[in-house]
């Protein structure tokens, strides 16, 4: 696959590492093949978002908006109601951030068929630092009514979110990123939108998460069962719709639930698990992201580490919400 390599990971050697934005890149000019009706919009930085793989390969349907992403979106959403599916790429930032306005106007109102995948979220930016370290576009972008949003945990399932993306009618988030994820899911993974996948099961605790947090829920469930505690790791790539049912079926056989993600704690992942189980079946929750910060410029995996983002970290939030509750 595009973009791999082999590296130790959490101290594991031989994790294959895969690059979400080349699968993406890869996947437009698949789809380009496939269907005429596919464009590409980008501000400028074509060559970071991979979107230059379909620029190259289809200069006619691919435009470079410079940077002005607020026209982009713009242009995206007309561009839609001629019957073509148009995909807007840019960094996650300046996609949800300077353009929020204009993906929610132009886009989210008229329930417009934009596909907007997003680039260079969260914490693993690393060296941009926090004016570009993303850390609120799943909590802005679930706001949106009628916006589904997405965040793939690896390079397979991005490809198969962006086909899925491609099919869906109507606006689409699609949050990638810069550096890159350890590979979880075999040959055999099928993704669906607004399907939550049991990746580990367990009895005691339930991890949930997505995006990278999918990964480190992993590796706290081989902590925890170090320890005698069995952990079900839940995998959430879709955050709008949610898998509710999926949700509180788990969490009335399980004691503690910890959400992991590279976004802030509330608004995102954790905020959605919160609401939900406060409603449907109140029991101890913990959230595992970054709490109410920005970011700041360092290595990916010491940013991590610094924002409490960790196997390390999901396992003791785990380990205090199971004990609390078999005290209780």
């Amino acid at each position: 696959m595009a973009g791999a390599e082999t590296v130790g990971v959490g101290g594991k050697v031989g994790v294959v590492m895969d690059s979400l934005r080349d699968a993406y890149g890869d996947t437009l000019v698949e789809l380009g093949n496939e269907g005429a009706n596919l464009i590409v919009f980008d501000a400028d930085l074509a060559g970071s978002t991979r979107t230059s793989k379909f620029a190259k390969a289809f200069p006619e349907r691919f435009f470079n908006m410079g940077a002005a992403e607020q026209g982009m979106v713009a242009a995206a959403a007309g561009a839609s109601t001629t019957g073509v599916v148009p995909f807007v790429s840019t960094f996650a930032m300046f996609a949800t951030g300077r353009a929020y306005e204009f993906v929610r106007q132009a886009v989210g109102v008229g329930r417009q068929n934009v596909k907007i995948v997003a680039t260079h979220a969260g914490l693993t930016v690393g060296e941009d630092g926090g004016t570009h370290q993303c850390l609120e576009d799943l909590a802005l972008m679930r706001m949106i009514p009628g916006m589904t949003v997405l965040s793939p945990s690896d390079a397979l399932e991005t490809k198969q979110a962006v086909r899925a993306a491609y099919t869906h009618k109507g606006p689409v988030y699609i949050r990638l990123t810069r550096d890159k994820f350890p590979r979880i899911h075999g040959s055999d993974y099928q993704f669906e939108i607004g399907k939550a996948v049991v990746l580990r099961p367990g009895k005691d605790v339930l991890l949930v998460g997505c995006g990278l947090g999918t990964s480190i829920c992993l590796d706290a469930a081989e902590l925890l069962a170090a320890e005698g505690i069995e952990a079900t790791v839940l995998h959430t790539p879709t955050l709008k719709p949610f898998d509710r049912a999926t949700l509180v079926k788990l969490a009335k056989t399980h004691k503690a639930v910890v959400t992991c993600e590279e976004h802030q704690s509330h608004g995102g992942l954790g905020g959605i698990v919160a609401e939900l189980l406060s409603e449907a079946h109140p029991m101890p929750v913990r959230r595992v992201g970054v709490q109410d910060q920005f970011g700041q410029s360092g290595k990916p995996e010491k940013l991590l580490e610094a924002y409490g983002i960790t196997p390390q970290a999901v396992a003791t939030a785990a380990k205090e919400a199971f004990m609390k509750e078999d005290r209780a």
